[in-house]
């Protein structure tokens, strides 16, 4: 019975992750979760995406190689695409309260344009579904409308196609 029971609730699980109906993300809000940025203040995740702005929320940990790589090339786009489509990124730390002191000259050091955010307990972590870093969401008025894990060169171009699509804009 207890076998029947895990089995159940690991195909529940599977059925409502983001990962399983990537068609239906768009029936999905942003949670509201508790966090702090890179200066201390606190910030609701709901309210990073409340109108029509297309918001980009990036989940990276300062020992992931590929994510400061993604980051990197975000940072690189970043003026282009605020003047062709009004977007705007957030990139969420997802390192440990030891290595999160760190953030904030770690960021400083790199010039990122763009917010970051801590989240030290990896609440938001949990609340996105995300498993592993890089993992990055496009978000327009609440709502999760494309996701993608990992990095590789030219994935930007990927997220740009579809914050193209969103916006109506071609740049």
């Amino acid at each position: 019975m207890r076998h029947l029971l895990l089995l159940l609730t690991v195909l529940c699980a599977s059925v409502f992750s983001l990962e399983a109906y990537p068609g239906d993300q768009d029936n999905i809000t942003l949670p509201a979760v508790q966090l702090r940025d890179a200066n201390g203040k606190l910030i609701n995740t709901a309210d990073l995406s409340r109108d029509t702005t297309p918001v980009v929320v990036s989940f990276w940990a300062t020992w992931c190689k590929p994510c400061l790589q993604e980051l990197v090339a975000y940072n690189s786009l970043y003026k282009e695409w605020q003047e062709k489509y009004g977007v705007k990124i957030v990139a969420v730390s997802i390192d440990d309260s030891r290595n999160a002191q760190k953030v904030p000259a770690f960021i400083k050091g790199r010039n990122w344009l763009f917010e970051v955010l801590l989240d030290v307990n990896q609440d938001f972590k949990r609340a996105m579904n995300v498993n592993n870093v890089p993992h990055t969401f496009l978000v327009k008025g609440g709502r999760i409308v494309w996701q993608h894990a990992s990095y590789a060169a030219g994935d930007e171009e990927d997220l740009e196609n579809e914050i193209k699509k969103i916006t109506g804009r071609e740049g």
